[in-house]
């Protein structure tokens, strides 16, 4: 090698403790920025993306369930699955959407989905609650409104909840 190289690759002794710390320190600020992004990612994905689909999949399963029912049907209990014949209020107007459960007009699954049963008071490991309501608002028209809504949700937000609903005439 030529003297004017030796010199030059001499010169250049490394990156000094300082030059590393500046470095971390832009890595930290830049990571830290990325990291909330992720959890707002995977907070939108949980809410909207699992939560919101699954309560709008068990409205919609409770809607068919309860327009499966005859017009005149006051007496099905819907609170199980199959409806039984008996027990229950069936098409019968009545329930809320709104406020606080209204006994057999509400029904509780896990975390899995796997129905509780219903009542007022729900039970220890529910994780969605179904509610419904049935509305006269014509002569031989019922208005069925579905409300499901999930008991927990990531981050600080409004817990993911669906709503549907549908019209059930009597046919002439």
């Amino acid at each position: 090698m030529t003297r004017r190289l030796r010199a030059r690759l001499g010169d250049e002794q490394g990156v000094t403790l300082i030059e590393t710390v500046v470095a971390t320190a832009i890595l930290l600020v830049a990571m830290s920025g990325l990291a909330s992004l992720s959890m707002l990612a995977t907070t939108t994905t949980e809410n909207q993306g699992h939560l919101e689909a699954r309560t709008t999949e068990y409205a919609q399963d409770k809607m068919e369930q309860l327009l499966a029912l005859a017009y005149g049907d006051t007496t099905s209990d819907t609170t199980v699955f199959p409806a039984s014949n008996t027990g229950g209020t069936g098409l019968a107007i009545g329930g809320a959407v709104a406020g606080a459960p209204v006994a057999g007009y509400v029904d509780y699954l896990d975390m899995n989905g796997n129905l509780l049963g219903g009542g007022a008071l729900p039970p220890a490991n529910w994780y969605y609650r179904r509610v419904w309501q049935i509305t006269n608002p014509a002569p031989n028209l019922k208005l069925v409104m579905v409300m499901a809504t999930v008991v927990w949700s990531m981050g600080k937000t409004v817990l993911p909840a669906s709503n549907v609903a549908a019209l059930k005439t009597f046919p002439f």
